[in-house]
Formats: C-alpha cells, sequence, structure tokens
C-alpha cells in the first residue's frame, strides 16, 4: 500500500478557484469552489445522493439477515461464512482508494453512476450463484460500486453544494442509516412474502439501486466535479515538500481508531442477526434488531460531529461510546435473548464512532488537502485493520460450537479502541507532527 494515495494536482484547480481553509466548530473545511451548477443540475444531485446513499449497506445488511440460509443452500462452513463477512472491508480497503484516480480520469458523478451500476449488478445476479465462489464474485461486484461511490459521495457534496456541506452530508448519512436499517428488518418478511427461500429475499434490492443509476445519466459528462479533488499536498509555499503523512503518530492513531471502529461495525452487521437467532429469537426479530442498531446512526450521526468540533479533545466521546459497547456485548454474553432490546440500542450507539472517527479526520488537519490525505491514509489503512475481524469470529464460532468465545473478542476489543480513540482525540494536527 503506498504510503501517500494519489489527489489530483493543483494545477486541475481552475483559476480563481479557493482553497480549503480551516473552519470553526461545526463544519468541515472549507471546499474548492467551482462555478455554480445550474438549479436541474443541484435538484438530480440531491436526488441521486439520497438514492445512492440508500444503496451504500442494503448488499451486506440484508445478508446478514439471511447469513444462516444462504450458507446452509452453498453449503459454506463458518469459516466460509465468516470470509463472506470480511469480504466488504477488504473491498473498501482495495477498491476505495483508486477512487481518486478514477474520479481525475472520469468525473466523479460518472465514477458514481458506475458504482450505482456495479451494485445493482451484483445484487441481480447474487440470487442465481449456486456455489460459494459465483456468491462471493458477485457479492464483490456489488461491494465495488459501494466502495467508490463511498468514497466520493463527500466530494460530489462539495463540488455541487459549497455553502451546504453540513446539511447535505446529513441528508445523505440520514439516508445511508435508513438503508441500512430498512434492509436489516425488512429482508427476513420480503423473503417470506416472495417465497423461493433466500434468492428473491435478497434479490430485491436491486430494484432500488437500478433507480439509483437514473440520476447520474445526465451527469456523465460533467467533468467539473474533479475541481473538488483538493490536491495531494497542503496549501503551502511554493516549493514546500509536502509532509510525509506516515510520520504522524495521529495518523497512525486515526487510523487504527477507523479499524477498530470498522471491525466492530461489520462484525455487528454480519453476525449479530445470528448470535440472536442462535438464543432463540425468531428470524424477523433478529432482523429487526440489527435494524434498531442501524438506525441509531440516524440521529447521533447529526449529534456527535456538532458535539465533537465543541471539544478540544474527543476523548470523552470515545469513551463514552466505547462503554456502551462493551456493556452491549456483555449483556450478549449474559442474556442475549433477555435484553435483546437494550443491548441493540447500546450497539447501535457505540457503532456511531463512525461519524466521530470522520469528524476527527477533519479536525487533525489544518488545511483541505491534508484532510483528504488523512482521510484517505486512515480509512485505507483502517479497513484493511478491520478484514480479519468478522473472519475471526467466524472460525471461533465453528470451532468452539457457541458464542461465547466469539462475543468476548467483540467486547475486548472495545478496550483498544477506547485508548487508541482517546490518543487521536488530542487537539493537535498532522502538519505539525510531520
Amino acid at each position: 500500500m503506498p504510503d501517500e494515495p494519489k489527489t489530483l494536482d493543483p494545477a486541475a484547480r481552475p483559476a480563481g478557484t479557493a482553497t480549503a481553509a480551516p473552519t470553526t466548530a461545526g463544519d468541515s473545511p472549507a471546499p474548492d469552489r467551482a462555478a455554480p451548477a445550474r438549479p436541474w443540475t443541484l435538484g438530480l444531485v440531491s436526488v441521486g445522493l439520497v438514492l445512492a446513499a440508500l444503496n451504500l449497506r442494503p448488499a451486506i445488511t440484508s445478508l446478514g439477515a439471511l447469513l444462516e440460509e444462504v450458507s446452509a443452500d452453498l453449503h459454506m462452513s463458518g469459516t466460509v461464512a465468516g470470509v463472506l463477512t470480511s469480504v466488504p472491508p477488504l473491498c473498501f480497503a482495495v477498491f476505495g482508494i483508486t477512487a481518486p484516480r478514477l474520479a481525475r480520469r472520469f468525473g466523479p458523478a460518472a465514477v458514481v453512476c458506475a458504482g450505482m451500476a456495479a451494485i445493482f449488478t451484483g445484487l441481480v445476479l447474487r440470487p442465481f450463484a449456486t456455489g460459494t465462489a459465483a456468491f462471493l464474485a458477485a457479492s464483490a461486484l456489488a461491494l465495488m460500486g459501494i466502495a467508490v461511490s463511498n468514497v466520493l459521495m463527500p466530494v460530489i457534496v462539495k463540488r455541487y453544494f459549497p455553502d451546504r456541506v453540513g446539511s447535505m452530508t446529513g441528508l445523505y448519512s440520514m439516508a445511508l442509516a435508513l438503508g441500512t436499517s430498512v434492509a436489516a428488518a425488512a429482508t427476513v418478511p420480503l423473503t417470506d412474502a416472495l417465497g423461493d427461500g433466500w434468492r428473491l429475499g435478497l434479490g430485491v434490492w436491486a430494484v432500488i439501486a437500478a433507480l439509483a443509476v437514473l440520476p447520474w445519466l445526465p451527469l456523465l459528462r460533467d467533468r467539473g466535479g474533479n475541481t473538488a479533488l483538493p490536491a495531494a499536498a497542503p496549501e503551502a509555499a511554493p516549493g514546500a515538500p509536502a509532509p510525509r503523512i506516515t510520520r504522524s503518530r495521529t495518523a497512525w492513531a486515526l487510523g487504527v481508531f477507523f479499524g477498530l471502529q470498522a471491525t466492530g461495525a461489520y462484525i455487528t452487521m454480519g453476525w449479530m442477526p445470528q448470535i440472536f437467532r442462535d438464543s432463540g429469537v425468531p428470524a424477523t426479530t433478529a432482523g429487526v434488531l440489527l435494524a434498531v442498531t442501524m438506525v441509531m446512526g440516524v440521529p447521533l450521526a447529526f449529534v456527535i460531529p456538532r458535539l465533537a468540533t465543541r471539544m478540544k479533545n474527543q476523548g470523552p466521546i470515545v469513551v463514552a461510546l466505547g462503554l456502551c459497547g462493551l456493556t452491549g456485548y456483555t449483556g450478549l454474553f449474559l442474556a442475549p435473548s433477555a435484553g435483546a432490546w437494550v443491548w441493540a440500542v447500546l450497539l447501535g450507539i457505540s457503532n456511531c464512532s463512525f461519524p466521530l472517527a470522520l469528524t476527527m479526520i477533519g479536525m487533525r488537519s489544518r488545511t483541505g488537502a491534508g484532510v483528504v490525505r488523512l482521510s484517505a491514509f486512515a480509512q485505507s489503512v483502517g479497513y484493511l485493520i478491520s478484514i480479519p475481524g468478522p473472519l475471526l469470529v467466524g472460525v471461533l464460532y465453528q470451532h468452539s460450537g457457541g458464542w461465547g468465545l466469539p462475543i468476548a473478542l467483540m467486547g475486548g476489543l472495545m478496550v483498544p479502541q477506547m485508548i487508541i480513540g482517546s490518543l487521536a482525540g488530542r487537539d493537535r494536527t498532522v502538519e505539525d507532527e510531520c
């Protein structure tokens, strides 16, 4: 993995374009500005953002709700099922890092359109899989589209809505959480209503993906979105060397913190319904419990970033979220079915470490270009770290014959997450450390 992911050269920024500058509480660094877009374009982009965000998680959470049926029908072992739940972070790490290069060549809107098409194709092909390899390949195609779209959504917001970054980010964050929770809650009932086992229950989500392609088609030739990608180096004096992000302890702390919280999130999405089902909770209720966990991100995605930007040190928030997760996993270990709703809520609160991590990435650099470089580094490192987690849970589940050891692992990971997150939350910037 390269030390410094590539972004656009400063020369790609049109004359008169403002460079990003640090901001005060409540918002991200000011975006590079381009010529105002026409109203119909902004309308299309708004619809496209919402529909795209709705499709960024159903491929994952719908599978989690039906993992038992898919595993049995395709004759997957617990270890192979663990591999399946590790595919999302692997695809995010491998394909997400290609998004800036693709956007530089084709434009962010065109790449998001292609990403939605890839999600649609993967979801359509997945129900026709007759073996594990074909199912993994179709899932990887959908996740590839999610990976590049996930990275470029903030770029689209900065490009088309430079004066409404906060509100538009909140809009697509809410849509993302809504798509995540609805897919988790509705997949099992849809499967029962449609019949034909798990196949139609998973394939039905391709309909929304097809709709998400449409708003981006008129924007395929809009290359102006390239200006939204800041330069590879922070704004500095001409000729000054760019600081190496890998020399920053804060950058590494952010990367590890991002990886640990992503590990918990993907273990939750992939395995939590199965944990509840094995404890005697009905399949439909288990899906709803996962939906409750995911939907906690809707209101908290607004609250936590605003609270974090008002604090110089975000360590207390890191610890509070970690304690919620530790309590939730302890409850799953001791009484998974008796307190299922409480544990689902607590784990949903804990999973809101994701918007906190993104907020801290924005606060740990003084420049817009620095934020992009730090974000690319922290997310690449983080997703790589998160890959073994779901796989290890599957291995432990298969060889121990129960959920005691896997849940103990999940809870144990909250301790280093709180420690590393507190280090990442200290009031300093990567430019100072480099």
